[in-house]
């Protein structure tokens, strides 16, 4: 035995002292890969919309409810089950909305405890038991294994299992233990939660789906372009700031930096008040026609347009830093004919649909005024301040990624950059040219320097990475000709404002095309599959989001309100189950509250887009294959054990 292995196989043993001990945990692992894999959840572009996306992994995408309809058939009326499957998406407030109108609560109780406890011994059924006890929330784990244990048919501990029960309820902690056996159940219907990017910018609430996910037991994010330009403006990168501020205002969700996140934008109110005060804005009316009363409504369209000047301005700073991006062209305050109210994009001349710009000086176009340099002090101050953002964009670092393998599935938020042919398209990052996964990589080594590096060039140029992930032409996160944000306040000419994609999204069905990615990303072509969002489905025109004749699963459906009208859904979740891949696609909720009151549920039609020919058991995952090395590192343990190769620390 050679020295290095001799030296492993000793440090292993300090977790394995004996021979009895290194068999036991052979036994175990080798029965977990006889087991059906878990539950893997994918869902892409969730855009601030929290009450959605927290229904749907409070119901499983509709597993749970399927789990309750297979414990108990027709046992239970179907009104019985909505309302035990309402019980265990929101526990704590249905719990208490049925309690205000029942007369005797301990028969309740004593009712329903045991039917939740049935749904819990049936979405356990997967599991090992070791993996269900670690599941359990620790102050009624002994109760809810107890629990768990009844057979359902002996009498010998009748009494002890309604003593449990009544007990709980006597000591005031009911509801408690309803929240506990729900809480369970949602956790044991996803083994590992995948999310492909963008949560933030649109909708009201990232914050909320932050702390979401934080409680996650399982989660992985792939970052999206919305997420980055977050992750930016949190370092105090000002195109970063620019862009959420502004896009903030466009929605009429500026209660995501006052309210959320603490950032005070009283300032940048009083200067666009004041600056824009006899400005019409036009062509800056709000998206999604948020219910604002006119004053915060006429206060958002007025720091909507500040903040784009302004973005214009700071954005040409950062072109003239960085001029390896290639984003001369997209300097265009200088381009504007002040008098005649024209512009000249990529030669051609257009009309200005606003000709309004207080702040611009003709002469020196792209300097901030002294009033838009002091509010964007303030901004950085406050961004890069924030304790709350800071946590949120560091659990991005923790949990995120730009890119995963997982169980042979590729996951990234937009596309890999493509040339027209379908070979993969190089980008120049600082001057050496990067595609496909090396792309991914370095760009990813600079976000992350961005954060950590304690060289000051390499945190300058990673700041300045993640703005060229939002809006550069060779992201990956981006895919498009140009960010035209320009064009789309200030050109009514559609062809001024057209945002060409990227040639991935037209070879996106070419089977050589995707398994060159595939190849290149060291995968199988055969096997393996793309998960991707960035690009709303628009299922109301017949789309497909399954491409390449199942190799590619493109699932932004639409979470965000703003582009429901677009996809005629309200989003996608993917499942990838032991017996296949279901694509579940839902309509709108109506409202949390409606959702307990009203037993409401979303409607999700499901689909399955692949199903496989022999059931795949943990032995086929990538888990799988660190247990069956780990297998054979405690079965060569094992041998030198019984060699005399290695003692025993355990035996004396």
């Amino acid at each position: 035995m050679e020295a290095t292995e001799k030296r492993y196989l000793e440090l292993l043993a300090q977790s394995f002292p004996t021979t009895e001990a290194a068999a036991a945990e052979i036994i175990n692992l080798s029965a977990i890969l006889n087991l059906p894999k878990g539950t893997e959840f994918f869902c892409s572009d969730i855009h601030g919309e929290s009450e959605a996306f927290s229904h749907i992994l409070r119901n499983g995408s509709g597993s749970i409810r399927l789990k309750v309809d297979e414990a108990f058939g027709d046992s239970l009326s179907e009104a019985a089950k909505r309302e035990l499957a309402t019980l265990i998406y929101y526990p704590r407030e249905k719990a208490k909305l049925i309690l205000a109108d029942v007369d005797d609560e301990r028969a309740w109780y004593a009712t329903v405890v045991p039917r939740l406890v049935a749904v819990c011994k049936r979405a356990a059924r997967k599991y090992t038991a070791s993996r269900v006890r670690r599941a359990l929330p620790a102050e009624f784990a002994y109760i809810i294994e107890e629990l768990m244990d009844e057979d359902n048919h002996g009498v010998d501990k009748e009494a002890y299992y309604a003593g449990i029960i009544d007990a709980a309820v006597r000591t005031g902690r009911g509801i408690a233990l309803i929240e506990a056996l729900g809480r369970l159940i949602q956790r044991l219907a996803i083994s590992q939660l995948h999310i492909i990017g963008d949560i933030y910018d649109r909708g009201p609430n990232p914050d909320v789906i932050m702390e979401t996910l934080r409680a996650q037991h399982n989660v992985d994010i792939q970052w999206g372009n919305h997420d980055i330009v977050w992750m930016g403006a949190a370092l105090g990168q000002r195109g970063c700031i620019a862009h959420v501020v502004r896009n903030c205002a466009r929605y009429g969700n500026l209660s995501i930096l006052e309210d959320a996140y603490g950032i005070n934008i009283l300032p940048l109110a009083s200067f666009a008040l004041d600056a824009y005060r006899d400005d019409p804005c036009v062509g800056f009316a709000l998206k999604g026609n948020p219910d604002l009363p006119p004053s915060e409504l006429t206060m958002n369209v007025k720091i909507q347009k500040a903040m784009a000047i302004i973005q214009f301005k700071v954005e040409a700073a950062l072109i003239d830093e960085y001029p390896e991006f290639g984003l001369e062209s997209r300097k265009l305050l200088d381009k504007i004919d002040y008098e005649a109210g024209t512009v000249v994009v990529d030669g051609i001349t257009y009309p200005l649909t606003d000709t309004v710009f207080p702040t611009v000086d003709p002469a020196n176009p792209f300097a901030l005024t002294p009033a838009e340099e002091e509010v964007m002090c303030r901004l950085e101050a406050a961004f890069t301040g924030c304790e709350k953002l800071q946590r949120h964009m560091h659990f991005f670092l923790e949990a995120g990624s730009l890119y995963k393998i997982c169980n042979g599935n590729l996951m990234f938020h937009a596309c890999v950059p493509l040339n027209a042919d379908g070979s993969l398209k190089e980008v120049n990052v600082f001057g050496t040219p990067y595609k496909g996964r090396a792309l991914y990589d370095v760009m990813e080594r600079y976000v992350r320097a961005a954060f950590y590096s304690h060289d000051a060039d390499e945190r300058r140029r990673g700041c300045g990475l993640l703005w060229y992930l939002w809006l550069g032409e060779g992201s990956p996160l981006f895919a498009k000709s140009k960010m035209a944000t320009f064009e789309l306040y200030l050109i009514a000419d559609k062809a001024a404002r057209k945002e060409v994609k990227n040639p991935f999204y037209t070879l996106i069905d070419d089977e050589q095309v995707i398994a060159g990615i595939f190849r290149d990303f060291g995968m199988d072509p055969e096997t393996s599959h793309i998960v991707c969002g960035h690009v709303p489905v628009k299922v109301k025109d017949g789309e497909d989001p399954v491409k390449c004749g199942g190799r590619v699963f493109m699932i932004d459906g639409g979470f965000s309100k703003a582009y429901q009208p677009t996809t005629g859904i309200a989003g996608y979740t993917l499942i990838n189950n032991s017996y296949g891949f279901i694509l579940a696609a839902h309509e709108p909720l109506k409202s949390a509250a409606a959702a307990v009151k009203e037993e409401l549920d979303i409607h999700s039609s499901r689909r399955v887009v692949e199903r496989v020919p022999h059931r795949t058991r943990v032995a086929d995952t990538d888990d799988g294959a660190d247990i069956r090395r780990r297998v054979a590192e405690l079965e060569r343990l094992l041998q030198a054990y019984q060699d005399g190769e290695v003692a025993e620390p355990g035996v004396r």
